[in-house]
């Protein structure tokens, strides 16, 4: 099939590297894309909230299938439009999409749908920020109630910077802190169907040790070997099921990703929010360990077809992904900056490290360079036969990347590879233990 992927960040560049890969993909397309993305797929330029453009877009191309990428397109009912003249598209409607356009709606949502959350309260005059910072105080949690880039929350015990967050937006939701770790698990839905994905975790503190300001994720890897084996059918029957349910009881069916990012706290599993696509950086780690091809999951989920779906694989592997930023991010970035080492990175994946690649973000050519564009400018993607070979192949492949002022956390994936090293020799020292005994 022809498939038109919208977007330009890592996360589309992951989707289109491993559409790129699944043989029955006979023409990909990329509106508008970025440099890294051009080398796997023709790119076009489009105005990705332009709804009728896309469709004309995907029209012209013969596309078979238009996979949407990046929220803000999803909100603005680019996918209605595709739906509309007749191209087959995966992503929710407009409509459906308000779960990750309005954490309000989303509230009432899990409301409905009895799905596990945080205590929130729905906040428009400072009488009523005020209130809800006092009844539930420190730690704060203060989240804009629309779309912000994955920058809109602030998670303080300084209650002026709460407050002061909270003033700066229209309408803001304010909710009790969850403690324990997060966890993001993805679903692929026709509405009907659900499909969990494999759990992975993100970064999103600029450095390291969760230290500095939000950012929209430093880094991510899969699997979770700490997280208990029975998880994700736990998220599956109390919190996505349940979701995709009442929205479709609702007259608001819900198709394409469903993303959960969940707390594992003291009290069980909790939705911290939902996403209405793939999370960036964890679609990284996550498609590089899917074995399934891509393109007819995809299509199944647009077709209504999920039920007589073949069951994923998934490979042993584990993935690991480091982003490397521009200076002042997550701050107004500077951009412009030459990128080099990039072709040295994929000399020595093609001879020696096939598993270590570079996913691009913020780039863009000129004069026949590659040059930073954005905040969050590469995602360094590495896989392994556990988290510390995944990490070492990623840092390495980092080490030899050159942009100036750039930043990155050198911390990705490090407690959980070290756990996991504990606990594979300690269970190695008992089964030497047995069989000496």
């Amino acid at each position: 099939m022809k498939v038109l992927v919208i977007g330009g960040g890592a996360r589309e560049h992951a989707l289109c590297r491993s559409l790129s890969l699944d043989p029955d993909v006979t023409a990909l397309y990329c509106a508008p894309g970025n440099a890294g993305i051009a080398e796997v797929a023709e790119l076009h330029p489009v105005d990705a909230l332009d709804g009728d453009a896309v469709a004309r877009l995907a029209t012209e191309l013969g596309a078979e299938l238009v996979v949407v990428g990046p929220e803000a397109p999803l909100v603005a009912g680019v996918a209605d439009a595709v739906r509309a003249a007749g191209i087959p598209c995966f992503g929710p409607s407009g409509e459906a999409a308000q779960l990750e356009g309005s954490k309000a709606f989303a509230k009432d949502v899990m409301a409905g749908a009895g799905v596990p959350t945080a205590r929130s309260y729905v906040c428009t005059t400072p009488a009523e920020i005020d209130e809800a910072l006092d009844a539930f105080g420190a730690p704060y949690v203060v989240k804009d109630d629309g779309l912000a880039a994955g920058k809109g929350v602030v998670v303080t015990d300084d209650l002026a910077a709460a407050r002061d967050h909270a003033l700066s937006c229209d309408r803001v939701v304010i909710e009790e802190f969850l403690d324990g770790p997060e966890v993001s698990l993805f679903a692929i839905t026709d509405g009907t169907t659900v499909l969990p994905l494999q759990p992975a975790q993100d970064f999103k503190r600029a450095l390291d040790g969760d230290e500095g300001p939000n950012t929209g994720g430093m880094g991510a890897y899969s699997p979770l070997p700490w997280a208990d084996p029975k998880l994700v059918d736990e998220v599956l029957e109390t919190v996505l099921q349940p979701t995709v349910d009442e929205l479709r009881r609702r007259g608001t069916p819900f198709s394409g990703l469903l993303y959960a990012g969940l707390a594992i706290t003291s009290r069980g599993v909790r939705v911290i929010e939902f996403n209405a696509r793939f999370g960036d950086p964890e679609t990284q780690v996550v498609l590089a360990r899917l074995r399934t091809p891509l393109a007819g999951v995809l299509l199944a989920s647009a077709n209504g077809t999920l039920d007589v779906l073949p069951p994923l694989t998934w490979r042993d592997d584990a993935a690991v992904t480091v982003v490397i930023a521009s200076h002042n991010y997550p701050d107004t970035p500077r951009t412009g900056d030459p990128i080099d080492g990039l072709a040295e990175v994929a000399e020595v994946a093609a001879q020696d490290a096939p598993d270590a690649y570079v996913l691009h973000a913020g780039t863009r050519t000129e004069g026949g360079a590659v040059v930073s564009a954005g905040g969050r400018v590469l995602s360094v993607t590495a896989t392994g036969k556990d988290l510390a070979a995944a990490r070492e192949r990623a840092y390495t492949a980092l080490g030899r990347i050159r942009l100036d002022g750039s930043q990155h956390r050198t911390d990705i994936a490090l407690k959980a590879a070290e756990a996991a090293g504990a606990a594979g020799a300690a269970g190695a020292a008992g089964a030497a233990g047995a069989a000496g005994g």
